[in-house]
């Protein structure tokens, strides 16, 4: 059973559309820039589903996820500020912790929670070592400020996708109204149109098949009551 604010979490990282995606430079820049600030060989930008830890970006690491219930990441999602383990082996959460007592054999880790606008923490920005130490303040803040770029960065990546989209659909727009223009040549008899192809065809068809324009059909008053009167007509003729 998944708890509401996994429930939460999972909804906001479809929204950003950004799990299993390709590595970006912005978020590459930021994780090397975290790495070089904190003095450790491990930064990474992790986001967490209900069953696994991701990485979107990482430095110093060569796999691509870890299962959730190893993740450092999952305690720190839970509270505000950094989170800081001093020396894992020390810690009664996460000595025995495949992380832990086998590669990458973590000692340190300090997390910062990836917090979106609507208070959703969606997985961490993290600076890991193999020695046992600690942060200072200034660094802890470093990292909450390099925290809060990341999630930035995704705002803004979701914005670009969203206007890529937007620009598309006007493109499509564009297309069909051009697509209408074409519909000159039009038969005053039947109301056929002729396409490129100098093909004759009915209106509907030919909007199917060049536009995302559907039709549903009806009578309009109008032609109502003039086939009202027709049948009529040809009920007296048959009596």
């Amino acid at each position: 059973m998944i708890d509401e604010v996994t429930q939460r979490r999972i909804a906001a990282l479809r929204e950003y559309e950004i799990m299993d995606t390709p590595p970006e430079e912005e978020f590459d820049e930021i994780t090397r820039l975290t790495s070089f600030i904190c003095g450790t060989p491990i930064a990474l930008v992790t986001l967490l589903d209900h069953r696994r830890q991701w990485f979107k970006s990482k430095v110093g690491l060569s796999s691509m996820e870890t299962p959730i219930e190893h993740a450092f990441c999952a305690h720190a999602i839970k509270q505000e500020g950094v989170m800081m383990v001093k020396d894992a082996t020390l810690d009664a959460r996460f000595a025995a912790n495949p992380l832990v007592t086998a590669a990458p054999n973590i000692r340190f880790y300090a997390g910062a929670p990836l917090v979106t606008r609507d208070g959703v923490s969606l997985g961490t920005l993290c600076a890991i070592d193999c020695a046992p130490r600690e942060f200072g303040v200034e660094k802890q803040e470093a990292l909450m400020a390099l925290a809060h770029q990341v999630i930035r960065s995704m705002e803004l990546r979701r914005t670009v996708k969203a206007l890529e989209l937007a620009l598309l659909a006007k493109e499509r727009a564009q297309q069909e109204v051009l697509t209408l223009q074409s519909l000159l040549p039009m038969c005053a008899w039947c109301r056929k149109v002729r396409d490129d192809s100098n093909y004759w065809c009915k209106v509907e068809d030919y909007f199917s098949q060049h536009s995302q324009i559907r039709f549903s059909h009806g009578v309009c008053p109008e032609c109502f009551d003039r086939l009202e009167q027709e049948l009529e007509g040809g009920a007296e003729l048959r009596g």
